[in-house]
């Protein structure tokens, strides 16, 4: 995503954003690791979660070879344009961050252990930006379903905040809000770096290499 590395620093207004479509981005295919639909409605039981971390496609890679993991997709979520395109989306003018959705059964994989390995496979102290990759479709974010997940993602929050103090690292800058409308990013980016498409395409996710004392002891793999 090199190519898309504008200095885009600043939110547009709701004024300011590209007006959309009314028509959503088809999704053709079933995961291509898993197996699984892209989108719902999910089977009963199975929870859904929201994420941004940077280029969504390493970021999508981080979780869905987690235990529990029904399926993973990539879209755009936190701005304002309607069913945007990823031409858009990097333009810096839908307000929109790369995002990942995480569908899993609680009963295997704890939303903690979703944050655990959230905050340890990214960098969320660089603000508009994720190693090489600079605007604001690469902000960290996290977008909660109900106030359960609010909670825990903030508690979550303020742990890795004070353990990356302890490390001399930065504050935290990720975002957390309500989840708003999660729109799909087109074909080819779900699953890019899968072995199927792209097993040695780009992906600029670093963590800080502190970790994150919550969860049940997930280790962080962005390469699995």
């Amino acid at each position: 995503m090199l190519f898309s590395s504008r200095s885009k620093l600043t939110l547009p207004s709701a004024e300011d954003a590209l007006p959309g479509r009314d028509n959503a981005i088809p999704v053709t295919s079933d995961h291509t690791v898993l197996g699984t639909p892209l989108t719902g409605p999910f089977p009963e039981g199975i929870e859904v979660a929201y994420f941004g971390l940077g280029c969504f496609w390493g970021a999508e890679r981080a979780f869905w070879s987690l235990p529990g993991v029904y399926t993973t997709a990539v879209g755009y979520q936190g701005g304002f344009t309607k069913n945007p395109t990823y031409e858009e989306v990097c333009s810096g003018r839908t307000g929109h961050t790369e995002a990942v959705l995480v569908a899993y059964d609680p009963k295997v994989v704890s939303y903690d252990e979703l944050l655990k390995r959230f905050w340890e496979v990214h960098d969320p102290t660089q603000g508009m930006a994720q190693g090489n990759d600079v605007g604001t479709q690469y902000r960290s974010a996290i977008y909660t379903v109900g106030d359960e997940q609010a909670q825990a993602a903030e508690r979550s929050r303020r742990r890795y905040d004070d353990a990356l103090a302890k490390a001399g690292r930065g504050s935290i800058t990720t975002e957390i809000a309500p989840a708003g409308p999660f729109y799909h990013a087109e074909d080819y980016h779900q699953q890019y770096l899968s072995p199927a498409k792209n097993p040695n395409g780009y992906c600029s996710m670093t963590g800080t290499g502190v970790s994150c004392p919550i969860g049940t002891g997930v280790t962080p793999d962005p390469a699995a």
